[in-house]
């Protein structure tokens, strides 16, 4: 059989390969990082750069054409303060929140930590950068840090306050022979051929002189060797030795900025922005306002004709003179640190939050979908009926039609349907506010059972576990334990139709059984999980999260590690089932799994291997929790931040994705569901480019199949054994060696040992 399906193929060797647009390389990262909230704007020869709080992206002048720089391809951490390009060069630098610093050069980043590892008691963080000649002066909290863009390094550092205090130092600018410098004090001013810029002598204060006020100036900038200082809603120019006021218009001046020969201010007032263009010598030439894109202006410059503006809640806003062109990467509005589901390649992202007391902490940022790469945002920015869901900090999608529930942490539960509709549960509802609080309706965990009936945890509820049932009438239920706040949050449901219920304050965990029917509440049962053998022996009864692996197991995160219960079948049976604390073994050493650790979040692969979100990075490891196989931090992968609140997977690509601190990120993994036969295979890359050395994934085989590579001729080239419905390969035979060109047969086979050729693969190399 395996000789006719070879010689048919080495006949018609045309073959009809799928192509998937945008599909992630397996072990290569992507960041999901709001790019909305644009801070500042810079350009080089012909980019031009926005930063936001938390990465960079860069548009291209000739066609708008948008890349993204974070940590995912490049840059060293999340989280940026300033930025400083050079206007006829290539180099841009990326100063971060814990002072670090990037140089970005013909797309190579080059780092220099020294000041981010100095040790220093004072305010090290950069608020604004200056780029002179060859070197960049950082405006830092205690003084000016001067880089040599050269040697990519420190060059000097200047403390410059009276009697050589460190003082904090908002800008920094020049007039061609000296520096200024924006300072607390402020504008003090040193000749640029000075012999020792580091000796505070050797700066003069000159404000509350020649005309200019005293007290502190917000930003500088140098218009034809002239300075220019902001001060709250007035613009002054220095002319000489002497200073005059330039311009005022009763605005509050956020920046003052100087390209093309114009001086741009960016304004605010109340809730409206603009943008106003001055000549060089101060003359009015236009405002540039729009009610929707120009709200909060931050900066603003002119290059190659177009006005480019950051803002706060637009984005990058291009002005070309009569139309106005929003330049946003498609990106989530905002970070997002609730739950997260995968449902049919699309991701649904709570982006609410609690404080560690289990309280609200007002986050009206909805959720957000990730569907074929776009994402798509749901609050009340979009829908003005989603005001009042504030912290939406738990998800579940509804098996029969795919419609979203969505629980406030304080403003009930919305169900957000296909078409858009949405209704909210909260007053005059089955949903009961805390009875702590009673303008509260906290909503802190939903699940779907195998019946279609919507679990819900009501925190703080009289009856702090409800039931809508498939036929949409409710049941509630009380738990039969006395409980701090009667505090419930994550319902897993097991293959026992069990409900696991989290119980956070330090409440351990509990199991429902509603026995043979819903409404008979005469055969529920309960079991309360606690520390200490008896108890349930749980690691801790601070339970952080919980999840059902692909043997029934429930596995129980806690703030002292893991804990696993193996036998949840026999809960309710006389002999019961306590906790399992798995051993590990780690370096020389044997201890308790994650027992160091807090665990925030566990999710389960396609190959049944755990990941393990904690706040020091995330861990995957074996089935049986005996080996480690990935373990990512903020130092060794792409992971956007070591604190790490929750995981996804798409079972479809193997993409895992991580909601952490700082936004999430996303990893494509080994490992995809399993499918029953060899259905819709896909290969990827295919064809082969040459040069690639990544992973090449096989996806789509039946559940832990063997795959082999052959040859046309039926030589074998490699074996490998899927993970779930997923085989990787490295492109290599079995001795290591890169293969040739050609084309070469995929051949799986099952526990029946049944063999198919499934797919082909073309290799192209140089």
């Amino acid at each position: 059989m395996l000789q006719r399906i070879l010689a048919f193929y080495c006949v018609a060797l045309t073959f009809p390969f799928v192509s998937r647009a945008q599909l992630q390389p397996i072990g290569q990262w992507r960041d999901h990082l709001p790019y909305q909230q644009v801070t500042s704007v810079a350009y080089t020869t012909d980019k031009v750069w926005a930063a936001t709080p938390y990465s960079l992206f860069s548009v291209d002048a000739t066609d708008n054409s948008i890349e993204r720089w974070s940590r995912t391809n490049g840059l060293s951490e999340t989280g940026i303060s300033a930025i400083g390009a050079e206007p006829t060069g290539n180099r841009i630098l990326i100063a971060y929140n814990n002072s670090n610093i990037d140089v970005l050069v013909d797309d190579r980043v080059i780092n220099i930590n020294s000041l981010k590892n100095a040790s220093l008691s004072d305010d090290k963080s950069v608020k604004a950068v200056f780029l002179y000649q060859q070197l960049a002066y950082l405006a830092t909290g205690f003084g000016i840090v001067a880089i040599n863009l050269d040697k990519y390094e420190i060059k000097d550092t200047y403390i410059i306050g009276a009697g050589g205090t460190r003082i904090a130092v908002k800008a920094v600018t020049s007039d061609g022979t000296s520096l200024y410098a924006a300072t607390a004090e402020g504008i003090k001013k040193a000749s640029l051929t000075a012999v020792n810029l580091a000796d505070f002598r050797n700066w003069q204060l000159i404000s509350g002189t020649n005309g200019l006020p005293a007290g502190t100036i917000q930003s500088l900038a140098s218009v034809q060797n002239n300075v220019l200082a902001v001060k709250n809603d007035s613009l002054w120019l220095q002319s000489g030795t002497n200073w005059s006021l330039l311009y005022r218009d009763g605005w509050n001046i956020k920046n003052c900025t100087v390209s093309g020969n114009r001086i741009m201010l960016s304004e605010t007032s109340n809730n409206t922005g603009r943008v106003v263009v001055l000549t060089a010598t101060g003359s009015f030439e236009r405002t540039i306002q729009d009610a929707q894109l120009t709200r909060s202006p931050q900066q603003a410059v002119y290059f190659q004709n177009n006005c480019y503006i950051a803002d706060t809640l637009a984005g990058l806003i291009a002005f070309s003179g009569t139309s106005f062109n929003r330049l946003v990467p498609d990106a989530p509005a905002s970070i997002a640190t609730g739950a997260m589901q995968v449902v049919h390649n699309t991701l649904w992202a709570a982006a609410g939050s609690v404080n560690a007391n289990w309280e609200p902490v007002n986050n009206k940022n909805g959720l957000f979908r990730l569907s074929d790469n776009n994402w798509n945002s749901f609050n009340s920015s979009r829908l003005s009926i989603l005001d009042t869901l504030s912290d939406v900090i738990t998800l579940a999608i509804e098996p029969a039609n795919e419609s979203v529930w969505a629980g406030s942490f304080g403003g009930g539960l919305a169900n957000i349907k296909n078409d858009n509709t949405i209704t909210i549960l909260k007053q005059n509802s089955v949903i009961q506010p805390a009875y702590f609080n009673r303008t509260s309706y906290r909503v802190s965990g939903l699940a779907f059972d195998a019946d279609n009936n919507l679990w819900v945890a009501n925190y703080g509820g009289e009856n702090p576990v409800l039931v809508k049932k498939a036929d949409g009438t409710w049941r509630t239920f009380i738990i039969p334990y006395a409980l701090i706040e009667q505090a419930v949050s994550q319902i897993v449901i097991d293959d026992n139709n069990q409900k696991w219920i989290v119980l956070p304050k330090n409440n351990g965990l509990v199991c429902f059984n509603h026995g043979q029917s819903i409404d008979n509440p005469g055969d529920d049962q309960w079991k309360l999980y606690r520390s200490g053998i008896g108890n349930g022996n749980l690691p801790s009864t601070d339970v952080r999260c919980i999840a059902k692996d692909k043997n029934n197991f429930i596995w129980v995160g806690t703030a002292k590690g893991i804990g696993v219960i193996q036998c949840p079948q026999q809960v309710f049976t006389s002999t019961g089932c306590e906790a399992v604390l798995p051993i590990v073994q780690q370096d020389n050493f044997a201890g308790y799994l994650f027992s160091d650790e807090q665990v925030q979040a566990i999710a389960v692969d396609g190959a049944d291997r755990k990941w393990v979100a904690t706040q020091n990075g995330v861990w995957l490891i074996s089935p049986d929790a005996e080996k480690t196989i990935y373990r990512f931090t903020e130092t060794n992968s792409g992971l956007l931040s070591n604190d790490v609140k929750q995981i996804a997977i798409d079972g479809i690509t193997g993409e895992v994705f991580f909601a952490t601190a700082k936004g999430i990120c996303s990893f494509r993994s080994t490992a995809t569901e399993t499918t029953e036969t060899n259905s819709g295979v896909l290969v990827f890359p295919n064809p082969v480019p040459p040069g690639y050395s990544g992973t090449i994934a096989i996806r789509g085989v039946a559940e832990n199949a063997i795959v082999k590579i052959t040859e046309l001729n039926g030589r074998l080239v490699y074996q490998t054994k899927a993970l779930g419905s997923q085989a990787v390969w490295n492109g290599r035979d079995y001795k290591g060696r890169l293969i040739s060109s050609g084309i070469y047969l995929v051949l799986t086979s099952d526990e029946t040992h049944q063999q198919k050729l499934v797919t082909k693969i073309v290799f192209i190399q140089k």
